[in-house]
């Protein structure tokens, strides 16, 4: 599974430069993009109905309802990935491997020209019905991710490299891959409040 999901993450960056070069690598950026990601979902959830957290703009397409279950349900199963994967040996002699910049992967991971399809157990059914409770259980869990990021140094992240079917990757992606599939999927909620037939609020 964790080939799949950096599998598609890489996918959807193929097209963009590449370099080894990384100038992100501190806590304060990942804290920061976190905290991004965070208030722009909410942001868009915010006072949405019950009618409008459930309206598909097509019957293949999702609810909002179901995006904040995926995002939820993502975060948590790469969040567990990522500690497996420190559980490992180092191996910083693979730096050299890792081609992808960081910019680059949040910005693929973001871009909305390129779909992917989720698994079915990381699928949301819809199980909420207000945005309160939606973004409580977010933050919930999201917060196990802030504790993990705040007591790890970033070199041990990126100390730890993984392959993917389109390349390496060190565990610090691994971690901005979280919060960027968190922006990818809230685009995709702008998308669903922008189409034709979604409710008015009351």
């Amino acid at each position: 599974m964790k080939n799949l999901i950096l599998g598609i993450a890489l996918f959807l960056i193929a097209s963009l430069p590449l370099t080894a070069q990384q100038n992100t690598n501190n806590k304060e950026f990942l804290f920061n993009y976190f905290e991004e990601t965070t208030e722009q979902l909410e942001d868009e959830i915010s006072g949405l109905s019950e009618e409008q957290m459930h309206f598909k703009p097509s019957e293949e397409e999702w609810s909002i309802s179901q995006c904040i279950e995926h995002i939820i349900l993502t975060e948590i199963m790469l969040y567990e990935m990522a500690k497996t994967e420190l559980d490992k040996p180092e191996n910083p002699e693979r730096k050299g491997d890792v081609k992808f910049k960081d910019e680059d992967l949040i910005e693929g991971i973001k871009d909305r020209s390129k779909k992917a399809q989720a698994s079915d157990e990381l699928t949301g059914e819809g199980q909420y019905n207000s945005p309160e409770i939606a973004i409580a259980d977010f933050k919930e869990q999201r917060q196990l991710i802030l504790d993990f990021i705040e007591t790890t140094p970033v070199e041990t992240f990126r100390n730890h490299i993984s392959d993917s079917p389109f390349g390496a990757v060190d565990t610090y992606q691994s971690i901005l891959f979280i919060a960027g599939h968190t922006a990818r999927h809230t685009l995709q909620i702008e998308e669903i409040k922008a189409s034709e037939g979604f409710p008015d609020r009351p």
